[in-house]
C-alpha cells in the first residue's frame, strides 16, 4: 500500500511539472491509472486532495488557477520548484561533513549520507577531515533508546502518542497521553517536550524512563504547539540547566562523576567523603536520587527533603 501511494504521489507530481497549462481535476483523473481505479467521484476526489496536501508539505509548489470559464486547474511551474545553485567553499564543506558525522548512530544516518553524496556529486569540494586524521574524538549524538524513531516521526508529523513512563520516585511505570513537540539532546540523555493530555500541562520525559512500545494515536494536537527556543529552555529547566541557588552535597569518593563536572567547588571531609558545591535548580532531586547511597544532601533542607521523599517512595514500591 505504501508503494502504491508513493507511485501514485510520484505520478502525479509529475503531471503537475510537465504540464504548461493547468490541468483540470477530470484531466489528472484521465492521466493517472490509481485514479481511474477509484470506485467513485468522491473517493477520488477524497484521494487527490490528500494527495495534493501531502505534495505541498513534502515542499512542492502546486499552483491553483481558475480558467475563464470557472474551471479550477492545478500545476506546478518548474521554475518555482527548482532550488538556486548550490556553492560551497573549503570550510562549509568541513562543516556539512562534520555535521553529517554525528548522526551515525541514529536514524538520521542514511538521510544525512545520502544528503552528503549528492551535494558532492554536484560539485561540493572533498575537504580534508581534521576532526578524523588527527583527533581522537569525534561528534556523535547517541541514541540508544527504542522510543527516539517513533517519537521523532510523531513530532515531525503531529501525531499524539502514548507510552508507559517511570518517574524517578516510582517503581512502576503509568501510561501517559502526549502531544509530542520536540527532542532535546541535554547532558548525553534524550528529552521529550511536550503536552501532557492527562495532566493538562507541559511536561517534559526522559526517554531512558519509557517503558515498552511507542503507539501512535489518531487525531489532531489540542493543544497550541510553542515556537522552538520556548521549548528548548523548558527541556533544560526540567533537566536541572536553570540553576537558581547553590547545594551542598557529601559524595563518596571515586563516585558521582557527572556531579563533579558540575561542581563550583571540592572539599575533602575524611573517610572516603568529600563536600561539593553544585547549583541547584528544578529536578536536581531527581538525579540526585539516582547516585544511591553515594550521595547525602547537606543543605538546602527542602532539596534534602525532596530527595528523602522520592528514596522513600521507592523503598515503599
Amino acid at each position: 500500500m505504501a508503494i502504491a501511494k508513493a507511485e501514485r504521489l510520484m505520478n502525479l507530481a509529475l503531471c503537475l511539472l510537465g504540464t504548461r497549462r493547468p490541468l483540470s481535476k477530470r484531466e489528472l483523473r484521465g492521466s493517472i491509472e490509481a485514479y481511474l481505479e477509484a470506485g467513485s467521484d468522491d473517493a477520488f476526489n477524497r484521494m487527490f486532495e490528500r494527495d495534493k496536501d501531502d505534495l505541498r508539505e513534502l515542499g512542492l509548489v502546486i499552483e491553483t488557477v481558475e480558467n475563464l470559464d470557472g474551471d479550477t486547474g492545478y500545476l506546478a511551474r518548474r521554475d518555482s520548484n527548482r532550488l538556486p545553485p548550490i556553492t560551497l567553499d573549503a570550510e562549509e564543506a568541513a562543516a556539512l561533513g562534520l555535521a553529517a558525522k554525528v548522526w551515525q548512530q541514529a536514524r538520521l544516518a542514511g538521510a544525512a549520507s545520502g544528503a552528503l553524496q549528492k551535494l558532492r556529486a554536484a560539485g561540493m569540494p572533498e575537504a580534508e577531515d581534521a576532526y578524523e586524521v588527527h583527533s581522537a574524538l569525534e561528534p556523535r549524538i547517541p541514541v540508544h533508546e527504542a522510543a527516539f524513531e517513533p517519537l521523532m516521526l510523531a513530532c515531525r508529523d503531529r501525531r499524539p502518542v502514548t507510552f508507559d513512563y517511570r518517574k524517578a520516585n516510582a517503581a512502576r511505570p503509568e501510561q501517559r497521553q502526549v502531544e509530542p513537540w520536540t527532542l532535546e539532546c541535554w547532558r548525553g540523555h534524550w528529552y521529550l517536550a511536550g503536552w501532557d493530555r492527562g495532566r493538562g500541562a507541559e511536561r517534559v520525559f526522559r526517554l531512558s524512563r519509557i517503558a515498552g512500545k511507542v503507539r501512535s494515536r489518531a487525531g489532531a494536537f489540542t493543544a497550541e504547539v510553542p515556537d522552538v527556543v520556548t521549548v528548548r529552555e523548558t527541556v533544560e529547566s526540567w533537566a536541572g540547566e536553570t540553576a537558581t541557588r547553590t547545594a551542598l552535597i557529601r559524595l563518596r569518593a571515586d563516585s558521582g562523576y557527572p556531579l563533579r563536572a558540575r561542581a563550583i567547588s571540592v572539599r575533602e571531609l575524611g573517610d572516603g567523603w568529600e563536600e561539593l558545591e553544585i547549583p541547584y535548580g528544578h529536578g536536581l532531586d531527581a538525579w540526585l536520587v539516582e547516585f544511591g547511597p553515594d550521595v547525602v544532601v547537606t543543605e538546602p533542607a527542602d532539596l534534602r527533603a525532596d530527595v528523602v521523599d522520592r528514596l522513600r517512595a521507592v523503598a515503599k514500591d
